[in-house]
């Protein structure tokens, strides 16, 4: 009876799995496999292959991995100050860093926007001050920008979860043995963190790449991303079979992400938050 109340009462998380994540996924591989008359073909697939694709799909993986980069040299010391600043209740930092994430995305986004425009907040203060402006947005830097402010927390909680995890013991025996500082870093602090930093940085490339919304509003349009080729495909062109393809691709991308993060992280201690 226990048993069969426990498997009820999984029942609406089941029906929510099949309906809005398995069979979703069964469609889109379906679509990315045939053609309008249902017949297979990898037409699809080779898509990615073409001038507009081709050259998307090479953008996004540029701004992937600047934003990437970005995100891993701004969270690694800081996540190294948040260690060091011997914090009773690490919980409270967790939410203090998720907390800007708690607001619609979208709004984030725009709100960007309006601070990048021509005669946003950031041009008004630097003319206020004698100075020129900034032309950024509507240019790649203003969508690694965007992504950059909303992804950070992604790779900053992986690599500080795993900072934590390093012992102060550990660190003061190397200094009585005499290594210093670079060696304990390069040595101890940096291998025992290396989970966090795979983790860290899957969170941030795979969305990063996969993004379309981000480059839409601070790219306006002009920054064609590979998400953006699959957006067009769907809402404009109503091209399903072909826009099914380039995002079983991106599928790819994603599978052999998390293939990589068991790799390096198998008892998944650069993914845990708490």
């Amino acid at each position: 009876m226990r048993k069969f109340r426990q498997q009820f009462l999984a029942g609406p998380y089941l029906v929510w799995i099949i309906g809005f994540i398995l069979l979703p996924l069964a469609m889109i591989i379906y679509y990315a496999f045939t053609g309008s008359d249902g017949s297979f073909t990898l037409a699809n697939l080779a898509a990615i292959a073409e001038d507009s694709s081709r050259s998307a799909m090479g953008l996004s993986l540029e701004l992937g991995l600047v934003c990437t980069l970005i995100c891993l040299l701004l969270s690694y010391p800081l996540a190294m100050i948040l260690n060091n600043m011997n914090i009773k209740n690490q919980s409270l930092v967790v939410f203090i860093f998720m907390l800007p994430m708690w607001m619609n995305f979208m709004l984030r986004i725009l709100a960007w926007k309006l601070l990048l425009s021509k005669n946003g907040v950031f041009n008004t203060i630097l003319t206020g001050l004698g100075l020129g402006r900034i032309n950024i947005i509507n240019t790649p830097a203003a969508v690694v920008l965007g992504m950059v402010y909303d992804f950070l927390p992604f790779m900053l909680l992986p690599i500080y979860n795993s900072l934590t995890r390093v012992r102060k013991d550990w660190i003061e025996a190397a200094r009585d043995l005499g290594a210093g500082s670079l060696t304990i870093f390069f040595k101890i602090i940096l291998p025992l963190t290396m989970s966090g930093i795979i983790s860290g940085i899957v969170m941030v490339f795979v969305p990063s790449l996969t993004s379309f919304a981000i480059s839409q509003v601070l790219g306006g349009g002009k920054v064609l991303l590979i998400g953006n080729v699959i957006e067009q495909d769907f809402m404009q062109g109503m091209q399903w079979h072909v826009g099914s393809g380039l995002s079983f691709v991106l599928m790819i991308f994603v599978i052999a992400s998390m293939a990589l993060v068991n790799q390096f992280d198998k008892e998944g201690e650069g993914t845990t938050l708490w």
